[in-house]
C-alpha cells in the first residue's frame, strides 16, 4: 500500500530537527513550511485511503452487478443460423423466391 512506497510520515516531517549552521535559515520560517507540509501530507494520505476505498468498493460492485447478468447464449450452430435465415428469406420474400 501506500505506507510502504512513502519514506516519511506525518510524524517523521514534525520531529525533524536541523542542524544550524554560521548564517543558518530562521528557525520560525522552517517550522512555518514544515507544518503546512504536515498539513498537505496529511490530507494526501487521506485522500489516497479514501480513493483505495472507493476503488474497492467499485470493484465488488462491478463484480456483483456481472454475476447479476444472464449469461448470452453462445451454443448457436451452423444448422440453427441457417434456418433462422431460411425462415427469413420465406417471411421476406414469400412464394417469389421458388419462383
Amino acid at each position: 500500500m501506500l505506507a510502504d512506497k512513502l519514506k516519511l510520515t506525518a510524524k517523521e516531517i514534525l520531529e525533524k530537527e536541523f542542524k544550524s549552521g554560521v548564517r543558518g535559515y530562521k528557525q520560525e520560517e522552517v517550522d512555518k513550511f514544515l507544518d503546512q507540509v504536515i498539513k498537505d501530507y496529511e490530507t494526501f494520505h487521506q485522500e489516497y485511503e479514501d480513493l483505495q476505498q472507493e476503488n474497492l468498493r467499485l470493484k465488488k460492485q462491478l463484480d456483483d452487478t456481472y454475476k447479476k447478468q444472464t449469461p448470452v447464449q453462445t451454443n448457436t450452430t451452423n444448422f440453427d443460423i441457417l434456418k433462422r435465415l431460411s425462415n427469413l428469406e420465406k417471411h421476406v420474400f414469400g412464394s417469389k423466391l421458388y419462383d
